[in-house]
């Protein structure tokens, strides 16, 4: 939503977060680079429009994310991909379109972007929880969910209200130590909680082992994350 006040909204929004000291990413070409640990994280954000980084032009996702690589020790991706709504909770190969906009086709936009270097694949747009697979070692998270949404904006019924912090931890050279899935949900006034019922864990749980039955992520009772046996 970064562009519905135009472009003076979105210069509006990055002067607000520079005068706070926050770093940001996703329009085109952009590479934001932070510090983690001692090592160098590029981060780069991709969406369905053209004033971002675009996940429907895989030839230019491939372009910026190789000299992301260049330019960091670890390449994460976040990506508001994949069609929208209650019932969208399943990932499968394919283009996925909402009221008419190409959402891209998820599966294949997080291959390109793990082969072009990137260690890591966050998704978002879909505004409910999607499954979790490996590829080539790498972690794609298809959709977190809903997390806040203020005013208004979010639903919170239902599974629309679930989201989830993900927690991950790399090697300096981008290989899978361990990871997190902690569920939380948004109350009617759009502010999260962590959810003691972990109602989000089970629905990623549930999908991941739907979708993905060979390369799914493993998950925990308490939302520990592993490779499956076979990566």
């Amino acid at each position: 939503h970064g562009n519905d006040y135009g472009a003076a909204g979105r210069a509006n929004t990055k002067a607000a977060l520079e005068d706070h000291d926050l770093a940001y990413t996703g329009e085109r070409d952009q590479i934001t680079v932070v510090q983690a640990a001692g090592s160098s994280v590029a981060v780069v954000g991709f969406s369905p429009y053209a004033w971002t980084n675009d996940l429907n032009d895989h030839d230019q996702a491939a372009d910026v994310v190789s000299r992301a690589a260049e330019q960091a020790d670890l390449v994460v991706e976040q990506v508001h991909m994949g069609a929208e709504g209650a019932n969208r909770t399943r990932v499968r190969p394919g283009v996925e379109e909402f009221y008419g906009e190409r959402r891209g086709d998820p599966m294949a936009f997080a291959r390109v972007v793990i082969d072009a270097g990137a260690d890591l694949v966050v998704g978002h747009g879909p505004h409910v929880l999607r499954g979790m697979e490996f590829y080539q070692g790498r972690l794609i998270a298809y959709s977190l969910g809903n997390f806040a949404g203020g005013g208004g904006t979010l639903s919170a019924v239902g599974d629309l209200g679930l989201g989830g912090v993900l927690k991950v931890t790399l090697t300096s050279s981008g290989e899978f130590v361990d990871g997190q899935f902690i569920s939380t949900h948004m109350y009617n006034a759009g502010l999260p909680a962590v959810d003691s019922q972990q109602r989000g864990l089970k629905l990623v749980q549930r999908v991941t082992e739907a979708d993905f039955p060979d390369t799914g992520a493993q998950l925990g009772t308490n939302g520990e994350i592993t490779p499956p046996s076979a990566s």
